[in-house]
């Protein structure tokens, strides 16, 4: 007699998080790309959400799985949820991992390409320690990575936040953040 236990797929792991980002590559990690987006959140929406409870914390104790969660938490919701208050929701967590990573030198252990992944917590901070990290942590890495990091800084330093997350986060925008923005300011 079959069982009418339904079958459930295991989830995946977090070498499976972090050969998808890395077939993935520069072109699409920081592109509006609608297919990526949503290949990414079908993949990987119910693992983030484990992540975000703390059910995959153990991950963070090597580099490979600290990785995996902070693509899971700083860059899936960047995807996922463009334009919500949802991209922001997992920021702290993923600085915490960060932090810890770091600590443990987590982030030379993986290869070049990656690294950045454990310095964008601090880039995506609205706390201006978080961004001055930011600059130092990315001083080593190549030159384009280092000007997105003094530029993120530089906002965080003149308006105290990100005025192009204002909507998102139903913040009122003072007018000269409406001026930044109506000038070009920052849609990254």
């Amino acid at each position: 007699m079959a069982s009418s236990k339904p079958m459930t797929k295991p989830l995946p792991s977090a070498t499976d998080v972090v050969r998808f980002w890395h077939q993935a590559g520069p072109e699409r990690w920081f592109a509006k790309d609608d297919a990526f987006d949503a290949d990414f959140r079908s993949r990987f929406e119910t693992l983030h959400h484990h992540a975000a409870t703390g059910a995959l914390d153990a991950w963070a104790a090597d580099a490979e799985g600290a990785l995996a969660l902070l693509v899971l938490l700083d860059q899936l919701p960047r995807n996922a949820w463009r334009g919500s208050g949802h991209m922001f929701a997992t920021d702290g967590k993923a600085r915490r991992i960060a932090e810890a990573a770091i600590e443990a030198g987590f982030d030379l252990a993986v290869e070049p390409a990656l690294r950045p992944f454990f310095y964008l917590p601090f880039m995506h901070s609205e706390s201006l320690a978080d961004q001055e990290r930011s600059v130092v942590l990315t001083s080593a890495l190549d030159a384009n990575t280092r000007r997105f990091a003094i530029l993120h800084r530089d906002i965080v330093a003149r308006f105290g936040r990100f005025p192009h997350r204002n909507a998102s986060l139903g913040r009122d925008t003072t007018p000269e953040e409406q001026q930044f923005l109506d000038q070009g300011g920052f849609a990254g």
